[in-house]
């Protein structure tokens, strides 16, 4: 029986395959660290952050004021009880003192002074000062996709403002759901199942909730590129952003409560920096997960859509097209000129005929010269040296 070659097949082409198999991912990791390195991501993340904390007080005097609308439809205590559900899921993000220090008082001051000017210019402007966070997560997000110059930057920023807006709608009208939900949910089941369906709730919100925001996150991903990929391409790094807010929400927490332990503190600055701090490290997730999609987009390519194949196809037909133009005009243009040249006189050049024919000792003909000059130079020459006239 003949033997394999270790070298070019069998346990020798499983080896090559496992190898590369094993190098996919350490590529992968070091590919999205050295262009997150390369493109400044603190920097970008540290530019979330200021434009996250700058937004809030829009942001929710947007979202609460606007409940207004949908409180006759969800009842009176609506905005209370959303109220209370963002005061209570920004406990488990958030450390207690940004929560009792910034969230909790932005909010109640919206809902006690700020609801009033729901239809004023300063809401209007609120609205643009609020989509500056989300403006600079996509400006973020492209760069982290090399798509940041392929769409214009004033049509970004009203693409941004849109997005927003759209995203604020959609906030006002499911934030009463999820809020009233759960309390609402088990009275729609007979008696004997409420209980086990309060149960089901209780076990399966936070974690519903969860999914819901990392789908909202890969939807971003998606909307936020001039060229767009597929939206399960933004999954990954939707997971990944995920998993490192939390990671690093809780670290944070550890810190801080670790800080606070040692008497050092920064005074009136602890709580804005704490919050600023949450904020960075959420800007850094999403904008990682955006590197992570992008190096995943790298080494696995995806394929390209019909709508793509499509757009691509039309495209090589009109520069085919284009191509078969040119070729024509430029056949056209040859035999004009050919035809041109063919019309024109064939007449020899006067000079030579009245050089004649060159010297045979190849030495330059003297070139013609008229019987007034041929006289003058046949003149004697006087004692001077000079010729007569």
């Amino acid at each position: 029986m003949g033997s394999t070659n270790p070298k070019t097949g069998g346990r020798g082409h499983r080896s090559a395959s496992e190898k590369r198999a094993v190098r996919r991912p350490l590529r992968l990791v070091l590919r999205t660290l050295s262009k997150a390195w390369y493109d400044n991501i603190f920097s970008e993340s540290a530019a979330a952050a200021f434009w996250q904390t700058l937004s809030l007080p829009p942001l929710l005097l947007g979202l609460l004021g606007s409940l207004g609308f949908v409180s006759d439809w969800f009842g009176p205590v609506v905005v209370e009880t959303v109220q209370s559900k963002i005061v209570s899921f920004s406990r488990t993000v958030f450390s207690p003192n940004v929560v009792n220090e910034i969230i909790g008082p932005t909010v109640g001051d919206i809902l006690t002074q700020g609801r009033t000017q729901i239809v004023s210019l300063g809401f209007l402007l609120s609205l643009w000062a609020g989509s500056s966070a989300l403006a600079s997560l996509i400006d973020s997000i492209t760069l982290a996709y090399d798509q940041y110059l392929v769409r214009n930057a004033i049509w970004q920023r009203v693409f941004a403002l849109v997005l927003y807006l759209v995203s604020l709608v959609l906030a006002v009208v499911l934030l009463p759901v999820v809020a009233l939900g759960p309390a609402w949910l088990p009275t729609v089941f007979p008696s004997e199942l409420q209980d086990d369906i309060a149960t089901t709730i209780r076990i399966f919100y936070y974690p519903a909730t969860g999914v819901v925001l990392v789908l909202a996150l890969a939807t971003l991903y998606k909307l936020s590129l001039p060229k767009k990929l597929p939206w399960h391409r933004g999954l990954p790094g939707a997971l990944l952003a995920m998993l490192v807010f939390l990671c690093s929400s809780v670290g944070l927490r550890i810190y801080l409560t670790w800080v606070a332990g040692t008497g050092y503190t920064y005074g009136a600055l602890a709580t804005p920096i704490a919050f600023l701090l949450f904020a960075f490290f959420l800007g850094l997730a999403i904008i990682g997960g955006a590197y992570f999609n992008n190096a995943i987009q790298e080494i696995w390519p995806a394929k390209p859509t019909r709508r793509e194949r499509r757009h691509w196809r039309r495209l090589e037909m009109k520069r085919a097209a284009q191509r078969l133009r040119t070729e024509e005009g430029y056949t056209a243009w040859s035999g004009n000129v050919k035809s041109a040249s063919d019309e024109l006189p064939d007449t020899g050049s006067p000079l030579a005929d009245q050089s004649g024919p060159p010297p045979r000792d190849g030495s330059t003909a003297p070139s013609p010269r008229s019987p007034e000059a041929r006289d003058q130079g046949n003149a004697p020459e006087n004692g001077t040296g000079q010729r007569g006239g």
